[in-house]
């Protein structure tokens, strides 16, 4: 049999930076809700998670890139809303967000979880932001946590 690594779901003595978009606050509050939520609710204590609010989604690879660079943090986690509309800005926003996540990841060999939604509509958003297991901010944290907990046993 083949040895298999998977990360467990058990947060206790992790430490996690949460990055949290302002704009489109109605969607990003309860992502970032839910996203704490998640990080108590598999043993992570208050004092072991910094959230830090940037204005919207563009700026999030910038705070992810300075959580991670301070070596304070097992895992990230990186909440916004990007919803479409009606000129090319959102895929250009969409785009560069994914790619700077995807940047800091490789550059610092540290999980971060990508938990910015990105719809078509307004009410897209506010569904994949309600409450307990259907929120992405919540399962963002969960896969924080266990990528976190994969880290360490790829050593």
């Amino acid at each position: 049999m083949p040895r298999e690594l998977i990360g467990a779901p058990e947060g206790g003595a992790l430490r996690f930076g949460i990055v949290v978009s302002r704009f489109n606050r109605s969607i990003t509050a309860p992502l970032l809700a839910g996203a704490l939520e998640a990080l108590a609710t598999h043993g992570v204590h208050d004092d072991d998670i910094v959230v830090a609010h940037v204005p919207g989604a563009f700026e999030i690879p910038f705070a992810a890139q300075a959580l991670a660079r301070s070596g304070r943090y097992q895992a990230l986690v990186c909440l916004g809303a990007v919803v479409r509309g009606e000129t090319p800005h959102f895929d250009y926003i969409c785009g560069e967000v994914a790619r700077g996540v995807g940047r800091v990841v490789a550059e610092y060999r540290i999980p971060a979880a990508f938990g910015v939604l990105t719809t078509d509509t307004i009410e897209q958003a506010l569904a994949r932001a309600g409450e307990g297991h259907g929120n992405k901010g919540y399962e963002a944290a969960v896969t924080a946590i266990e990528m976190a907990q994969l880290a360490r046993l790829l050593g």
